[in-house]
């Protein structure tokens, strides 16, 4: 029972205390404060709308998705900023107190996580550097993918088969990116053989013929073909043509089928190994015992003239 009243008189007293605080800590000054925070606070949170709803609608012909999406991180981390800081201040907190505990809570966390600070780090790089932007195609190390998101800590893309990838930003930094998205113009070189008893102007003529066929193929820069060494089996010839970033696949596929065309319709032969199973030898192998036997005879034959002339002297 002593107990059970000794308990009851604590917490009796600490609701008590609790109730003396909260009543100090409500008073007028501090309800004006209150109320006048909450309404800045309120516009600080349209003025941020508007300013998200604006950068959003800006065309993409202005601002690219990835500089859209760079505006909107940083609009969003500035305003809570100012919103923690506006409300620290209104109620008196003194904010150098917090910068210099911050400034110990950085170098403490830095030396705890430096992995994550260096992804950090090579994040604001990522993003400011203008080399990598969503939707582009690009290739790090034995990764590549299109890019689906770059924030502070990684870039992560889906591959052609469809797999998340998470690169970090420190990777992306230290190694050699590829981006293949980068100009709205690429460039793709095709090599290929004739045999050396082909006419190599005619050859020439339609190599240069088969860029003609492809809707995808740009005439500035325009194409260009040549020979390009005598190899063990043919002549070799490349065809070099300018496409557009996103026409890769189509321009491949439409320039094959047009070098073949091409050729087939001039005449030009292409070489290629060719295997010739010949039947026969199955025949000789199974025959092989009967050939010596059919030998043997023929060697007496020669040796008995010899004999019949030694007779004879």
């Amino acid at each position: 029972m002593e107990e059970t009243k000794e308990f009851m008189a604590h917490e009796t007293e600490a609701i008590s205390s609790f109730v003396t605080w909260l009543r100090s800590f409500i008073t007028w000054d501090n309800l004006v404060k209150l109320i006048f925070s909450v309404v800045v606070i309120l516009v600080l949170c349209i003025i941020y709308k508007l300013v998200i709803r604006a950068i959003k609608k800006v065309p993409a012909e202005k601002v690219s998705k990835h500089k859209t999406m760079l505006l909107t991180t940083m609009v969003k981390y500035i305003f809570y900023v100012i919103v923690v800081m506006f409300v620290l201040s209104r109620f008196g907190v003194k904010l150098s107190a917090i910068w210099g505990a911050a400034g110990i809570a950085g170098v403490a966390i830095g030396f705890a996580a430096q992995t994550s600070v260096s992804n950090i780090i090579s994040g604001i790089f990522v993003l400011t550097e203008g080399t990598i932007k969503i939707g582009d195609f690009i290739s790090v190390g034995d990764v590549s993918g299109v890019v689906d998101n770059v924030n502070l800590l990684s870039v992560r893309v889906h591959t052609l088969d469809n797999q998340m990838v998470r690169i970090p930003n420190s990777t992306v930094i230290n190694s050699n990116l590829t981006n293949f998205s980068f100009h709205s113009k690429r460039r793709f070189t095709f090599s290929v053989s004739i045999a050396y008893e082909m006419d190599m102007e005619k050859a020439l003529e339609a190599l240069n013929k088969a860029p003609t066929l492809c809707p995808t193929v740009l005439q500035d820069p325009a194409p260009a073909a040549w020979f390009d060494g005598f190899g063990d089996s043919g002549i070799c010839m490349t065809a070099a043509v300018w496409f557009n970033s996103s026409d890769l696949v189509a321009t491949k596929n439409a320039m094959y089928i047009a070098i073949k065309k091409c050729f087939d319709e001039a005449g030009i032969e292409i070489p290629y190994n060719k295997i010739v199973v010949d039947s026969g030898n199955l025949t000789v192998e199974n025959a092989k015992p009967a050939a010596k036997t059919a030998k043997a005879p023929a060697a007496k034959a020669e040796k008995a003239p010899a004999k019949s002339k030694a007779k004879k002297a």
